[in-house]
């Protein structure tokens, strides 16, 4: 029982830990993104949600991109990166390949492409300070439950109600703790009166048998103290008659 007690609580601890994981994940993809001239990482890798299908098959909207933070004085032809640019004419981010790098007066400027655009290029060439990074790698289809944690069902049923239903069962489990503590402490406070009551009543049978043995003692001192003049009457009396048997004698 106790097995499998333990082994319960181990499970709900990696589930709990699994949901801090996905929520600080979900919390982190929506700051990095927060912020369009700003985009945040840990230790220069930022994870991103992909929104369109442009570098299919790649990778897909609904996926979940990685980012790093590069030199881009290294990259080539080729590589997929993220960048910010115009979209609809609103600023954004994207990630799309490098089809062309030109190079001129030690300024470098980029043309980028979607792996399914059909071969046609990007209307807007960037520069290195546009570049926020490159794509090192993705996990299919966790974008979509970054987007679905990103509602407020979502985030309420995944993260918040599972944390919460965690926080209510530690607290049980505190509860329960400081029951059997006090009931311990119950066992442990009655087991220390039971044995000073032991020790109080076998020093009470030694104060009484102490207190029979004087009484003992001294009733023989009393009858060795009346044997005793008992004697010396006798010795008395025999020394008299004695002395009187003399007289007669004489």
């Amino acid at each position: 029982m106790k097995a499998m007690k333990r082994a319960g609580t181990i499970v709900i601890s990696v589930i709990l830990w699994a949901i801090i994981l996905l929520a600080a994940l979900y919390a982190f993809t929506t700051m990095a993104t927060k912020d369009d001239q700003n985009v945040a990482s840990i230790l220069g890798y930022t994870p991103l949600v992909v929104e369109t299908d442009s570098m299919k098959p790649t990778f897909e909207s609904g996926d979940l991109i990685f980012i790093r933070k590069c030199d881009t004085s290294k990259l080539k032809e080729g590589d997929i990166i993220t960048f910010h640019t115009i979209i609809d004419n609103q600023y954004a981010l994207n990630t799309h390949r490098i089809q062309k790098i030109d190079e001129a007066n030690g300024v470098r400027s980029y043309t980028t492409i979607g792996d399914n655009n059909n071969g046609v290029a990007d209307q807007h060439v960037i520069s290195d300070g546009d570049i926020v990074g490159k794509y090192i790698g993705h996990v299919s289809g966790l974008g979509k439950v970054m987007n679905f944690l990103s509602s407020s069902m979502g985030f309420l049923i995944v993260i918040v109600l599972p944390m919460l239903l965690f926080f209510i069962y530690q607290v049980y489990n505190l509860i329960m703790i400081s029951i059997r503590l006090k009931k311990a402490m119950a066992v442990e406070n009655a087991e220390e009166i039971a044995n000073a009551r032991i020790q109080q009543e076998k020093a009470d049978q030694a104060a009484d048998e102490a207190a029979r043995a004087k009484d003992e003692a001294q009733a023989a001192l009393e009858e060795a103290k009346r044997l005793k003049e008992e004697a010396e009457a006798l010795k008395a009396k025999a020394e008299k008659e004695l002395k009187e048997a003399r007289k007669d004698e004489d």
